[in-house]
């Protein structure tokens, strides 16, 4: 089947019915009406309607290679520079409805799931049969249109078991059993962002070295149906106060909800596995698919949206109290450009260094994609510094839109407005930048992008090992140059 429309997807999920939870209760009846997830669900639901009737609809699909309908374009492999543009464009224009705040967008996982089946080859010779799940799962995501999630990482209790054995029986993720129907699986994993508003899941942990063997149970990759039997989701706190565009103007429309997701003793079946047992070929699968320099790819495009859009704030919030003309202010405001022209650079450099990998795909530059996760981490922050630093008291002293319907609405019109903004849109200005800077919504929104491609360390040293030719090319330079 072609794209699907929103309507498409909203039913879908709706239909879905998986075990969620969230505030002490299992989610029932349809989970798009349901407060902490509707407004999520509108938002992605206005996405793939652009696939299929919106003015962009061009930009956004292309022809299946199995029956010529029009499918989602981040799911292409790329083979030419032509092909990594024509996704960079895809990709920008999902960003800009989002303006950066879904960092699990449906392209995230459609670029991760083509990544992985492009690289399927590196399973061929061991296990042909898992390669072939790879491909043809791959195709059936695409075909199909999937809303995919993902797990990567598991709880604390998992890693202190792991590495200090304090625990009588291990904790981590692990296969459990292996019948004729496929893998039986026990143990929990975070982050599932969207995991509840998603067709299926994409579980891929980090390896543990439990044991030298070549069957390690905890060494596994798989994706499954969301609503599988034994599959549940836990939700945290939703951060979205409620649906009000004005109150609350982002956790209204953006608020991906996370999830530990928790299988209790759960047959994966085994034309759903990808890797099973083997350590070595989980590692492998993930660095010879290049998976962080293609998710890195989308990354940049939703950066990029998000710090225009902050700018965006910014620039407001001065023009409306007056003090664009402040050195302190200017320097500020500079700082936030200088990051915007920076991402665009980074994402200039990797794709004009782009090159074919052993695939045959177009792979970008991997330095500068890298080098644009380390900065980010350490810049994100920093903006919002900004944005505290110069909304200062509006961030705090900030009516509802109630407000104004009430005996009290001279006064706030009186003594809440700004320059050129009437009361009630400076107002929503600054509900706005509470938002971003203040509020639950943003909060998390900052921790996520702090760790989104892991902490500081892991990023830290990924740069510093794609670097090593480098650094020791430029040594050998200055070497040559002292003697």
């Amino acid at each position: 089947m072609p794209v699907k429309s929103g309507k498409e997807y909203i039913e879908r999920i709706n239909n879905n019915l998986p075990d969620v939870r969230i505030a002490g209760r299992r989610v029932n009846g349809e989970i798009s009406e349901h407060e902490a997830f509707k407004g999520l669900m509108a938002t992605q639901a206005n996405m793939y309607d652009m696939q299929v009737a919106g003015k962009v609809k061009a930009r956004l699909v292309y022809s299946s290679p199995l029956t010529g309908d029009p499918v989602g374009l981040s799911y292409m492999q790329p083979k030419t520079m032509k092909d990594l543009v024509q996704r960079r464009n895809m990709m920008e224009t999902w960003a800009n409805v989002h303006h950066g705040f879904l960092g699990r967008a449906p392209d995230y996982m459609n670029t991760a799931i083509m990544a992985y089946a492009s690289a399927a080859g590196v399973l061929e010779d061991d296990y042909p049969a898992y390669a072939s799940n790879l491909k043809r799962y791959y195709e059936y995501c695409r075909e199909n249109d999937i809303t995919l999630s993902h797990v990567f990482i598991q709880p604390k209790a998992a890693r202190i078991s792991t590495f200090l054995r304090t625990f009588k029986e291990p904790e981590a993720a692990r296969i459990m059993d292996k019948n004729k129907d496929g893998i039986v699986v026990r143990g929990a994993f975070l982050l599932d962002t969207q995991g509840a508003t998603s067709d299926e899941i994409l579980v891929y942990p980090t390896p543990f070295s439990w044991t030298e063997t070549e069957d390690n149970p905890y060494s596994f990759v798989f994706a499954v149906p969301s609503n599988l039997e034994g599959i549940r989701f836990i939700c945290r706190e939703s951060f979205s106060a409620g649906d009000s565009s004005y109150d609350y103007p982002l956790s209204s429309r953006f608020e991906e909800m996370d999830t530990l997701v928790v299988f209790d003793d759960v047959t994966v079946p085994w034309d759903r596995v990808f890797v099973c047992g083997d350590e070595r070929m989980a590692s492998r699968l993930m660095t010879e698919s290049h998976f962080h320099v293609y998710a890195g790819t989308q990354i940049i495009c939703k950066n990029i949206a998000k710090t225009e859009f902050m700018l965006g704030t910014i620039e407001m919030l001065v023009e409306a109290t007056g003090i664009n003309n402040h050195e302190h202010i200017i320097e500020k405001v500079t700082e936030v450009i200088v990051a915007v022209e920076t991402l665009k650079a980074f994402q200039l450099a990797a794709e004009k260094g782009a090159a074919k990998d052993r695939w045959g795909s177009m792979l970008p530059n991997r330095k500068p994609i890298i080098a644009a996760n380390v900065y980010y981490q350490k810049m994100y922050p920093r903006i919002i510094e900004i944005i505290q630093l110069i909304g200062a008291s509006n961030l705090i002293m900030i009516p509802q839109e109630r407000d104004f319907n009430t005996d009290i609405r001279d006064q706030l019109d009186r003594y809440m407005k700004g320059i050129d903004l009437d009361a009630k849109k400076s107002v929503q200005l600054a509900r706005l930048a509470w938002e971003l800077s203040v509020s639950s919504f943003g909060g998390r929104q900052s921790v996520y992008e702090r760790f989104f491609f892991g902490n500081s360390t892991v990023v830290n040293n990924r740069m510093y090992a794609e670097y090593q030719d480098s650094r020791a090319k430029y040594a050998d330079q200055v070497n040559r140059f002292l003697t």
